[in-house]
């Protein structure tokens, strides 16, 4: 079964009825990601170097769950990550709260809009309410948008009313829930990601609900759901096939789960996005961590399909080729996006490749029609867990090109070294932990891990120039410590779980380690070789002089970064120390040529089209009630002023619309996107060790000041003290 590429069933090659893999074609971006190649790409240059001086907003949609917030203050979403998808002259997108909206390109007037009632199911799995878009489909005179919801439904709308289609499924919706295997909670299991549509067959993956990972456990009798992709008739929704993602007896990849079946594993899932190759009919899917994500005690062996891209075909489910990242998985190292296809030119051959960037640092270039490594990928030993019943595996895999695009292990040579002083205190923040190179396990003392389980990359994934062939991956450098700890002794199942987890900060407030913080790096897949390198944005630079040290220039973010290229720019939306902000910046080498204030954080993917003979940008922002998409212009001058906070009544507890209204416009762009160490709204595990000194001192920390929290949380005399106690209370959520 060992161990680099496994390839069986490659198929004669077909046509599907479906399209194209160009991008920009008639001016649209009619998939989430520009087209089923997930390249973000569009060949427009309306807007260039020359002209984005006068680059501005056009118009913005407020999101209808603004208003829904008000009515149900109790669901409150957070950061708005819709990208929309634009086909014609109408842009089509989904809500954090599960509505489907339809609205002019050129204009912004909203032309209809669904609700699904997600909300009426109550908080979905892991991160909440959030979504990132929807589909579309054609055949003929039926026009269909299909978006999978956070409480686990399959809804097909008719493109021109928004109507549910009353021939899909059962009024217009399938149950996800249902043809699984065994029963789920549909708490533990959800949709996020813009499905994928191949020919007349639409592949879902899922969200699962990570247990015990996150501190939570399933009642008692029930299991994590299981993580299977599956395909469905896209105009009925019929189900047509499943692909085990935790193989059954006697099927291929049953062995490497030694003493555990395929009756009581969960997760293994596909939550982020796919991508596929219409021409070839193939989908590629880009698996997670099986449950436990930190200890793998109870599922010894490799563990197939997990961390591992897998080439289906999407007309049958049939495995075509499969290469795992990662073997027995312990570190939450998911794929966490969709890998990119491009056609590139290696040693003078053409090749169809697919890139697929890591958490951990690494991207894995393969000829995605018969899954060989483009270059070769090396079994390295690696350490090994200490942890009683833990069995890591011996070897990981590590592509020998390109060369990783972030640093990967903790070694005092990384550490921050500004002055000798902040050197030794570093030191002495690791010190009580196991420290080492990439794929240093988790320990009961705790074990400095970078990149953390946020990654380098994730799921804001990269973006592809087919011309050239070069790819653009923004990362962030984000060292955190998990620590193992025993379940419940009554109750055995995982044996042990993350019982600790912290982003580490460094000295004074400082970072942990040297710069860059966080980065864009292009690679020319042609020949494997790194193109450019540099930070993405100031970053904390201004900290940094006024701790003493000389100007380092340009630092870059821990954060987020959602990415975009044209034929003339790439952008990079992002929060660059506390500013919301879209970057035009050269393809050629990084530099930066222009930078455009945003009024709110962008929470998702940038996207470009053509309307009328103009070039658009739109960009997803902000959140809680006052989600906005931003369409920006060339001529553009809509001034958009930001929402005034409600005047503080003094009361100790203000009402949790108001809470809601603060924590989207001022806490969610760190928290949301763990910024420097952040911990995120919900995250019980990441809560947990900050509340060792009782919530109390949490509210003193959060009002007076502590390492990268600043002085009232960032809000100055626009929140009391009773509004910063309700929004540790919003964020730290059952874990208190």
């Amino acid at each position: 079964m060992r161990r680099t590429t496994c390839r069986l069933m490659v198929t004669a090659l077909f046509a599907l009825p479906v399209a194209v893999l160009a991008e920009g074609e008639h001016g649209d971006w009619p998939s989430y990601a520009s087209s089923p190649a997930s390249t973000k790409y569009a060949p427009f240059t309306q807007i260039n170097a020359e002209t984005i001086e006068q680059l501005g907003i056009s118009w913005f949609w407020d999101s209808v769950d603004n208003e829904a917030v008000k009515v149900r203050p109790d669901y409150v979403p957070v950061g708005y990550k819709s990208t929309p998808i634009k086909v014609g002259n109408t842009l089509y997108t989904s809500t954090s709260l599960g509505s489907v909206v339809a609205l002019d390109a050129v204009s912004g007037r909203q032309l209809w809009a669904f609700d699904t009632r997600t909300w009426a199911d109550g908080r979905p799995a892991n991160m909440g309410f959030n979504h990132r878009g929807v589909s579309y489909y054609e055949d003929g005179d039926m026009k269909r948008i299909l978006m999978g919801t956070n409480n686990a439904y399959l809804w097909s709308l008719d493109a021109a009313t928004g109507k549910p289609d009353p021939a899909f499924g059962d009024g217009g919706r399938i149950d996800l829930t249902l043809g699984l295997g065994r029963p789920v909670i549909r708490g533990l299991y959800s949709n996020t990601a813009a499905p994928m549509i191949v020919g007349d067959v639409v592949v879902m993956g899922a969200v699962v609900g990570d247990a015990p990972a996150y501190g939570f456990r399933p009642p008692e009798g029930h299991n994590v759901p299981p993580g299977h992709v599956r395909g469905f008739d896209v105009k009925t929704g019929e189900m047509r096939w499943t692909f085990h993602s935790v193989p059954r007896a006697g099927e291929f990849g049953a062995d490497t789960w030694k003493d555990k079946n395929w009756t009581d594993t969960g997760a293994a899932n596909v939550w982020t996005l796919m991508s596929a190759d219409p021409e070839l009919g193939y989908v590629y899917l880009p698996f997670g961590t099986a449950e436990n994500d930190f200890y793998g005690g109870e599922r010894p062996g490799d563990n197939l399909f997990s961390e591992s891209l897998v080439c289906l075909d999407a007309a049958t489910g049939k495995r075509v080729w499969h290469f795992q990242m990662i073997h027995h998985g312990v570190w939450d190292y998911d794929l966490p996006a969709a890998p990119n296809l491009v056609d590139i030119v290696v040693d003078g051959k053409p090749v169809k490749a697919v890139a697929q960037v890591s958490k951990q640092g690494f991207i894995y270039v393969f000829n995605r029609v018969t899954g060989e490594p483009i270059w070769p990928i090396e079994e390295r030993p690696v350490p090994q867990s200490t942890v009683a019943g833990e069995k890591t595996s011996p070897t990981q895999p590590f592509p020998t090109k390109p060369k990783p695009f972030d640093r990967q292990g903790i070694s005092e040579d990384i550490l921050i070294d500004f002055t000798p002083e902040l050197r030794a205190e570093a030191l002495r923040i690791i010190a009580p932990y196991d420290v080492g190179p990439l794929f240093t396990p988790p320990s009961l003392k705790g074990a400095a891990q970078l990149p953390s389980d946020a990654g380098a990359a994730n799921w804001t994934g990269a973006a592809v120039d087919p011309e050239s062939g070069s790819i653009y991956i923004p990362s962030m450098t984000l060292p955190a410590m998990f620590k193992l700890g025993e379940l419940d002794a009554s109750k055995p199942e995982h044996g042990y779980k993350r019982t600790s987890m912290t982003f580490l900060s460094g000295p004074r407030g400082l970072p942990l380690i040297k710069p860059p913080y966080g980065r864009i790096t292009a690679i020319d897949l042609n020949t494997g070789e790194h193109r450019w390198m540099v930070p993405n944005g100031e970053g904390p630079r201004k900290k940094l002089i006024a701790a003493g040290i000389p100007d380092p220039g340009p630092v870059g973010n821990q954060g987020f970064t959602n990415i975009m290229v044209t034929r003339s720019l790439l952008f990079t939306a992002l929060v660059d120390d506390g500013r919301p902000v879209l970057r035009a910046l050269d393809k050629r080498n990084g530099a930066l040529v222009r930078e455009i204030p945003l009024p709110a954080p962008p929470g998702g993917a940038p996207m470009t089209y053509m309307a009328d003979g103009k070039q658009y940008i739109s960009v997803p922002v902000g959140g809680s009630t006052d989600a906005k998409l931003i369409t920006l212009g060339l001529g553009g001058n809509v001034k958009i002023d930001k929402k005034a906070l409600s005047e503080a009544d003094q009361l100790r507890r203000p009402d949790i619309l108001r809470v809601a209204q603060l924590y989207g416009q001022v806490c969610a762009s760190c928290h949301e996107n763990a910024v420097k160490g952040a911990a995120r709204a919900g995250d019980m595990s990441a809560w947990q060790p900050r509340l060792e000194k009782g919530i109390q001192a949490l509210y003193e920390n959060t009002i007076n000041g502590i390492g990268e929290m600043p002085p009232r949380g960032g809000c100055g005399n626009a929140c009391t003290d009773g509004d910063l106690m309700s929004l540790v209370d919003l964020m730290v959520g059952d874990a208190e």
